[in-house]
């Protein structure tokens, strides 16, 4: 890393923070004064311990999980710790009727009882600055050509840092908004399997009722195993690989936490956005979030309906509904929170002072004048674009169905014979992987439901108006709901999608014809054509501009004000970061406070049988009632901790993520935040902000007293 950058960013990030524990802080560039506060606060761990490329350190420890998520290597066998919904795929896609593992739980009691799973995890080897070459390419360049070029010179850096026989992937990471650019360099590990997880009941205890609440008694945990080839280097799945020899994993704390206790969280954020400004922040509270938060309530009402109904449909539906659920909440409860703390205003406050020292400085002046017209040009057609995606594209058959876009291109251009085979090869194996998830009953009611709003709810001109046409000649007036049901059904009546024998025909012998003749495909491509006409071009240029403003914008705050720039730390891009803060209690609001742990007597207390969220497995009320807490009751409660809470600053993609103690030991799991903070990607708030983690000893309790695997408690270095 060239020792330049290295300064500037220890300056951008460096801050001593003593009035919140804000900050997602990139691990390899924590300045002084970060690092001694961290120290301060409770830290033993030197820096190299923490971070290095020239030997191992704990950061060898936290991987990439699946696609989204954060997991921690706990032995010396490759031992995986991450949150259930995190495994919630895998754990499915191992489970049938007969041998309900989401349901029942499961733990392998040796390696070969392990499950194959296709997932894979990623380990980061270094991190290269590659800011002056990038910024050198991209030069002057504005609006659709700068991203234009940013997204060609990027590509050309990670294939040149990438190594695909040796697993090697890289992927440069822009930050400040395009500030300053990084090179993540990544491992990939293949040979992924399931080793544990608990029932259901206990991995996701209080469903979607309690979703981004506090209290909370859930044993959010499951648990892998990372394999490798006999030289401990990745490799496809083999019986004959062996567990990974790692070189560095987490040893397991059993002496708990009490209030202040220092708390540190590594893990891969996904993506936050908290120098928006003011414009964003409006246009999330008035149209783009209570948009979503429509759909997929509509969406998530007719899904439930039917897993209510059957078990089978409720498994099969099971991570589709979570996926959907969980973020319905989020965005609710974003907007709640930026209108409540006036976050537009903060927002507009900061701009002016910008607007005051900008003048008369010509790269800076004009930049809100301008991003304002930018977003006076977009906001018409914002509706629209969410109708789409979270409306018309939230049907699973439509979904399928705009993926054979790319076979009808073949067809129409002609493709080569070897190239067409290879795009229906595909086709086929999507479809499969489609109708092994889909339920017909919901999708169906889906389907009409949002042909239905985005008629009533989109602009007129931005509709695909041939196609309402259509469907009022055929179907009767479009004020009638009957008009969309009877058209949903025909659309699933009719669909080459469930027919095998005419799938089979057509994928023999594709014909573009039938293929424009399908129902269901001809909905996808009358509104996406639609999309890509009216509000696709608009969304483009809006996109490039917004990207120019916001880093002119950012630029010149650091410009303004450098001890302003000293409280800086970069936007989460799902790159390794840290953030630390203490196990601390709140107060949501008056006469109300929340203590900082939840124990079993809770779980008892919220315990109701056969409910759809807070049933339980009959061994465990037995063991709870019976106080068989074992060697993980906690010596001051005189109870078996569940939960407990921190004041860590947290986002998506930190699911999973371990939560450790100043001695480098594993003390819990995050898998939430609380809902009266849930402007965490957009702000911060300093005084509500709290993670949610599951208390390492309930994970043990739950591995040994519940599930009785004890030879993975006799894997773990246990700290006492």
């Amino acid at each position: 890393m060239k020792r330049g950058f290295l300064l500037l960013l220890v300056l951008v990030t460096a801050v001593f923070r003593s009035y919140a524990d804000e900050g997602m802080w990139l691990p390899q560039l924590l300045g002084r004064q970060v690092y001694n506060d961290m120290v301060k606060k409770g830290l033993k761990l030197s820096k190299e311990q923490l971070y290095s490329i020239n030997k191992n350190s704990l950061k060898d420890a936290i991987i990439i999980f699946g696609g989204g998520c954060t997991g921690e290597i706990v032995s010396a066998e490759g031992l995986i710790f991450t949150n259930h919904h995190c495994g919630y795929d895998a754990i499915a896609g191992a489970s049938t009727v007969d041998h309900n593992f989401l349901r029942d739980g499961f733990y392998a009691r040796n390696r070969g009882e392990e499950i194959k799973t296709s997932l894979s995890v990623q380990f980061l080897l270094r991190i290269e600055d590659v800011t002056k070459e990038v910024m050198a390419a991209l030069g002057p360049l504005s609006g659709k050509e700068r991203a234009g070029k940013q997204t060609e010179v990027l590509a050309a850096i990670n294939k040149r840092m990438s190594n695909a026989a040796k697993s090697i992937e890289t992927r440069v990471s822009p930050l400040f908004k395009g500030n300053q650019y990084l090179a993540f360099v990544y491992e990939r590990y293949h040979d992924i399997r399931l080793v544990g997880t608990p029932p259901e009941a206990v991995g996701k205890f209080g469903g979607d009722t309690d979703n981004w609440e506090w209290p909370r008694h859930t044993g959010d945990f499951s648990i892998f195993r990372v394999y490798a080839n006999k030289q401990n280097q990745p490799a496809a799945y083999d019986p004959a690989n062996v567990p990974l020899k790692p070189k560095w994993y987490l040893p397991v704390s059993l002496k708990g936490v009490k209030e202040g206790d220092f708390a540190m969280i590594w893990g891969y954020p996904g993506g936050t956005n908290r120098y928006e400004s003011s414009y964003g922040i409006k246009l999330a509270t008035n149209v783009n979030n209570p948009a979503l938060v429509t759909l997929r309530d509509v969406r998530l009402k007719y899904m439930f309906e039917q897993m209510k109904k059957d078990p089978a449909i409720k498994l099969k539906l099971a991570s589709s509904y979570a996926g959907i659920a969980n973020y319905w909440k989020f965005f609710d409860g974003e907007t709640r929170q930026l209108l409540k703390y006036d976050v537009y205003g903060q927002k507009k406050a900061a701009e002016d002072r910008f607007n005051a020292w900008a003048k008369g400085k010509s790269e800076y002046e004009h930049v809100f004048a301008d991003w304002a017209k930018a977003y006076d040009a977009w906001r018409p057609y914002a509706k629209a674009r969410v109708y789409l995606n979270e409306g018309i594209m939230g049907s699973p058959l439509i979904d399928f169905a705009a993926s054979l876009i790319p076979l009808r291109n073949a067809l129409v251009t002609e493709a080569a014979k070897e190239e067409l085979a290879k795009i229906v090869e595909g086709a086929v194996a999507a479809r499969e992987a489609f109708l092994k998830e889909e339920d017909k009953p919901s999708d169906q009611n889906i389907l009409a439901a949002v042909v239905r709003m985005f008629y009533e709810n989109v602009d007129k001109s931005q509709q695909p108006a041939a196609f309402y046409d259509g469907l009022q000649s055929k179907y009767g007036s479009l004020s009638e709901g009957d008009t969309y049901k009877k058209y949903a059904a025909d659309v699933f009546a009719n669909t080459l999608v469930f027919d095998d024998a005419r799938w089979k025909s057509f994928t023999e012998k594709p014909d573009l014809k039938a293929l424009d003749a399908d129902p269901a495909f001809a909905l996808a491509g009358a509104f996406i054509r639609n999309y890509q006409e009216r509000v696709g071009p608009k969304y483009q240029e809006f996109t490039a501009k917004n990207s120019d403003y916001g880093r002119l914008y950012l630029k010149g705050v650091m410009a303004m004000d450098p001890d302003k720039a000293k409280m800086m730390y970069p936007d989460a891009t799902f790159t390794m970061r840290v953030s630390y803060g203490q196990v601390k209690a709140y107060k949501p609001r008056d006469a109300v406070f929340y203590d900082y742990v939840t124990t079993a007597k809770g779980i008892l207390e919220k315990y109701k049988p056969g409910d759809y969220e807070y049933d339980l497995p009959k061994k465990q009320i037995e063991l709870l009632k019976k106080k068989d807490f074992g060697q993980y009751a906690d010596p001051v409660r005189k109870d078996l901790v569940v939960d407990f809470i921190t004041s860590n600053d947290i986002t998506g993609g930190n699911s999973g993520s371990p939560v450790i103690n100043g001695r480098g030991e594993l003390i819990g799991l995050a898998f939430d935040g609380n809902y009266e903070a849930l402007s965490h990607k957009l702000a911060f708030d300093k005084d509500l902000n709290r993670t949610i983690n599951v208390d390492i000893r309930y994970v043990l309790w739950c591995i040994d007293k519940l599930g009785g695997a004890t030879n993975i408690i006799n894997e773990l270095k246990l700290v006492r």
